[in-house]
């Protein structure tokens, strides 16, 4: 076991993704309990929201390309999108338990 000194953010999708998702292709439907995704981070952070503010972006990008590859289809990206669309868990502990 082995702590990396890593922090993460958890990505879960919301209804209005999940929508968006849905539409996007018939043999490749999600509901609210799809696997989150989680991407690691600087560990040492003090305010939450400037690290949401300066990744959510790159996150969005990341979430949709998930689901589709045609950009046009994309909705804006911008914050208040990425709330609607998804719940977000942050954290400063990454544990590694492989060997």
């Amino acid at each position: 076991m082995k702590i990396l000194g890593r922090g993460f953010i958890t990505v879960r999708p919301k209804q209005a993704f999940v929508d968006w998702a849905n539409q996007q292709d018939d043999e490749f439907q999600i509901d609210l309990n799809a696997e989150p995704s989680v991407y690691l981070i600087e560990e040492d952070f003090f305010e939450v929201d400037p690290i949401i503010e300066s990744k959510y972006k790159m996150i969005f990008e990341c979430e949709l390309a998930a689901v589709s590859d045609n950009e046009d289809g994309f909705p804006e990206i911008k914050m208040s999108v990425f709330k609607e669309w998804f719940s977000l868990e942050v954290g400063s502990t990454v544990i590694d338990l492989e060997e």
